[in-house]
């Protein structure tokens, strides 16, 4: 089976398997940026207390996020993990948006998809992940997420190459998919969850998994990612 067509039959495996995922989990485009920014390296129930946090603080707005001090700032995200240097990476996001449209995220979002994603990730410490999660799920833009579930799934499906880079299997899926926001958010979303379930780090636990089906003769064998 080509890979185009193994990605195409993914979706609707998944989401017979799972239902709708609901991504992102936010009450406003700019709730979604900053649980972006603070979803890295940790899970999502730290990001939520550190998003709670934040909200009673008063501090869940541009403006508040530019006048409060790093130190402030960082003990109120300290529940999301690296909390110093994320309060950081908030910090550089929040001057990008001060400095250049006024606060105004709709300015920012207004942008054409590759201008937003190229200023996004110009900000330091948002890397690609992070950037696509802003423009997919706050500007809604279909520009796939591609994380460390996805590349392991993929390439436990032989589907990828292990030196397959972040905008290899962007493509890949990207070329595969008809360009759809709702699409790329709930692909997204039901890939993680079988990561989470199924393809585990240290082994694949392939038993109940949706897309055991796809998996030809000698997978998965293969360790990586």
């Amino acid at each position: 089976m080509r890979t185009d067509e193994k990605i195409r039959l993914f979706f609707p495996a998944m989401l017979s398997a799972y239902g709708p995922q609901g991504w992102w989990p936010a009450e406003t485009p700019f709730e979604v940026v900053i649980g972006a920014i603070l979803t890295q390296n940790t899970n999502w129930k730290n990001v939520e207390q550190a998003i709670a946090n934040l909200k009673r603080e008063g501090l869940l707005d541009a403006a508040a996020l530019a006048a409060v001090a790093d130190e402030r700032l960082a003990e109120v995200i300290r529940p999301a993990g690296y909390y110093r240097l994320k309060a950081k990476r908030l910090k550089n996001f929040i001057r990008l948006l001060t400095d250049e449209f006024g606060g105004d995220l709709d300015a920012l979002f207004a942008l054409r998809t590759a201008a937003l994603r190229e200023r996004v990730l110009g900000v330091t410490g948002i890397g690609p992940e992070t950037a696509d999660s802003i423009v997919l799920y706050a500007a809604g833009r279909p520009v796939f997420v591609v994380d460390a579930y996805t590349a392991r799934l993929f390439y436990r499906h032989g589907m990828i190459e292990g030196d397959a880079t972040y905008e290899d299997i962007q493509s890949l899926i990207q070329g595969a998919l008809a360009d759809d926001v709702a699409l790329f958010q709930e692909c997204h979303a039901l890939l993680v969850e079988v990561g989470k379930r199924h393809c585990k780090k240290r082994a694949a636990e392939c038993g109940g998994c949706p897309l055991k089906k796809f998996l030809e003769e000698g997978q998965p064998v293969r360790e990586m990612w």
